[in-house]
């Protein structure tokens, strides 16, 4: 089947994403991170944060549902039988804490093939309630 790529340049709405502590809190505990800033509210206040702070690979957590509406898309037309996980890139900006409301819309930036493998890249950008970016990032996938 011919590779599609009238889906490159598409973007999605924005999908929001309410961080709370104890969300925060999880994911801090999940992958090790036993900083007092992303569990202690206080100890978050005390550095100059509204609340804990996000670790910041908390990325896949508020922009996975943005994700999952290009990776899912019929036009985009990814094999999931075949795909894997090529490689993510960030630039964090603003820091996440407990309370914000996070929109990350997401962008299919290239599809195309290469060497018999397809590779499909898209973009994530997300912003808190301020409209400041938090983070943009880079998600490759490939698919054989």
């Amino acid at each position: 089947m011919a590779l599609n790529t009238d889906a490159v340049g598409k973007t999605y709405p924005p999908v929001t994403y309410a961080v709370g502590r104890e969300k925060v809190r999880e994911f801090a505990s999940a992958v090790g991170e036993d900083h007092p800033l992303h569990h202690d509210p206080e100890a978050a206040r005390s550095a100059g944060y509204a609340d804990v702070v996000a670790p910041p690979m908390f990325v896949v957590v508020y922009s996975s549902r943005a994700l999952a509406g290009a990776l899912f898309d019929p036009e985009v037309g990814i094999d999931f039988a075949h795909m894997v996980h090529g490689a993510q890139e960030f630039v964090w900006e603003a820091p996440v804490v407990a309370g914000d409301e996070i929109a990350t819309e997401v962008e299919v930036k290239e599809a195309a093939d290469r060497g018999g493998l397809r590779f499909y890249v898209f973009e994530s950008r997300s912003t808190n309630q301020d409209g400041r970016t938090v983070c943009t990032g880079t998600w490759t996938n490939i698919v054989r």
